[in-house]
């Protein structure tokens, strides 16, 4: 089988939009799965629905990476978009053609050509997801490295070559998950113009000219297809082999923080993507929106619904009880907490409920338990406090996800290995706890405590939750009765009692 590159799509028959040729107008710092699957996708987008004609030329962060896949299939590849939408099987395919190549810059004649890229007068955008760790700022980059090991540096030494080059400043979009991602990597960059003694002239063209936007990504990208039946099937159907296939989920949404002047610049708004894409001076009322509605969902009902026999999140929206727990949890106790538009909280909420029901992702309960303790009080803390203040009580479903967590990490422990807390499960199968040691070790220490006791502990303990919950009115009584129906009944019948 021959693999995808324009000849061998134009001759699979292949009716969809193509773009073979068009100016660099993005300079992409990454090139894994989830930016081809969604920055790369939404370019191409913007390509057919508003003739943007631009395409994204890709730099692998890391030495080892797929630059010699992308550049052999001449940029092209094949993107599934899976999922569940207004309660409809959805299985899209699309073949991306906004990618022109990729480039290696450990390599000395990749490297130019990204300084080529730099001083282009096409470049208007520069998109980056380095992962977490990769907005760094490492003092041992010096300014003739070939490139710096940081991803920071490696702009800061592209903003110069443009600079130098006496071309205008960029729109870089940052996307890496974390707080500020866009600040944090414009303080990174003066850093190293600090370190190196940069000119004055070029600070000011950073930080004046140039514009970072901190940016909110939310699309779940599963990636490749594993299962090699699936291929080979997949590859007769195209008629193409094609080893960068991606696969993502259909949701999708992509805010990014700054003047709505960006728009004239982004292609989004005239590609009619705004629902979908689009820019606002402050996103952290849609970063709450996600943590809380998404997040949240996620660590407010899997603790129980995995005490009461499930495995996977999809099976648990089939089951009338956990779903009804999961939906009066949002709709009752977490939407009225968030600063949002009510209908634009209602829809995302509605499309949560499709997206964990996802017929194409085994997305298995206990890899999200993983670390509950710090996700409960980042993810669920917020809306429960804001909730109390907001109404003089407790919410019922948050509440009793409160003991679900405590039920979970305390039920018939068994012992405590390198690998976390071992507990056995009302069906009485055997799971380990993962989480940050010293709370797996108060968990332990506090194995052979009554409810009572165990639930005082818990809510006292301000390490995890930065307060002593036992001042909350009503709080200890309520949730050690939770945790009493949930050894007693069953979490399935504990969720019930909040309907």
């Amino acid at each position: 089988m021959e693999r995808l590159n324009y000849e061998v799509l134009k001759k699979s028959g292949y009716d969809g939009y193509v773009l073979k040729d068009a100016p660099e107008k993005v300079l992409q710092f990454g090139e894994g799965n989830f930016l081809r699957a969604f920055v790369d996708y939404w370019f191409d987008l913007a390509n057919e629905k508003a003739g943007w004609n631009g395409k994204c030329c890709l730099v692998q962060p890391i030495a080892p990476g797929l630059a010699n896949m992308i550049n052999d299939q001449e940029g092209l590849y094949t993107l599934y978009l899976r999922g569940s939408e207004n309660g409809q099987k959805v299985d899209a395919k699309r073949v991306i053609s906004s990618v022109s190549r990729c480039l290696n810059p450990y390599e000395a004649d990749d490297y130019k050509k990204m300084m080529d890229v730099a001083a282009s007068d096409d470049l208007e955008i520069i998109v980056s997801n380095t992962t977490e760790a990769g907005i760094q700022y490492d003092p041992s980059c010096k300014k003739d490295d070939c490139p710096p090991s940081s991803f920071p540096a490696k702009l800061t030494q592209v903003l110069y070559h443009r600079y130098k080059a006496g071309k205008p400043g960029i729109v870089m979009l940052a996307c890496e998950l974390i707080d500020n991602n866009g600040k944090e990597l414009l303080k990174c960059v003066n850093q190293y113009i600090d370190q190196w003694e940069l000119e004055d002239s070029f600070r000011k063209y950073v930080n004046e000219d140039c514009t970072f936007c901190g940016s909110l990504v939310d699309r779940i990208v599963p990636g490749r297809i594993r299962d090699e039946k699936e291929v080979a099937e997949l590859e007769e159907k195209h008629g193409y082999a094609d080893p960068l296939l991606d696969v993502g989920e259909v949701f999708g949404v992509w805010v990014i923080e700054g003047d709505e002047k960006l728009n004239d610049v982004l292609p989004f708004k005239k590609a009619g993507l705004l629902d979908k894409v689009f820019v606002t001076p402050d996103m952290s009322p849609y970063k709450k929106r996600k943590v809380r509605i998404l997040n949240g969902a996620h660590t407010g009902f899997v603790l129980g619904a995995y005490l009461a026999g499930e495995n996977i999140v999809r099976d648990c929206m089939n089951d009338e009880t956990i779903k009804g727990f999961m939906n009066k949890m949002l709709y009752d106790e977490v939407i009225p907490t968030l600063p949002l538009d009510k209908d634009d909280l209602m829809q995302f909420a509605a499309a949560v409920e499709d997206r964990f029901n996802n017929p194409f992702v085994n997305h298995e309960l206990m890899s999200i338990s993983l670390n509950s303790t710090s996700k409960w009080k980042a993810r669920n803390m917020p809306s429960f406090l804001g909730y109390i203040e907001e109404k003089g009580c407790l919410p019922q479903c948050l509440t009793m996800s409160l003991a679900a967590y405590i039920a979970f990490y305390s039920n018939e422990i068994q012992s405590l290995t390198d690998a976390g807390l071992v507990c056995r499960r009302p069906a009485g199968n055997e799971y380990t706890v993962s989480d940050d040691r010293w709370a797996l070790e108060f968990y332990y220490a506090h194995r052979n405590d009554t409810p009572e006791a165990l639930v005082h502990a818990v809510l006292t303990n301000e390490q995890m939750w930065d307060q002593d919950l036992t001042k909350i009115a009503g709080l200890e009584e309520t949730v050690t009765a939770d945790l009493k129906m949930i050894r007693t009944e069953g979490a399935k019948a504990a969720f019930a009692s909040c309907l």
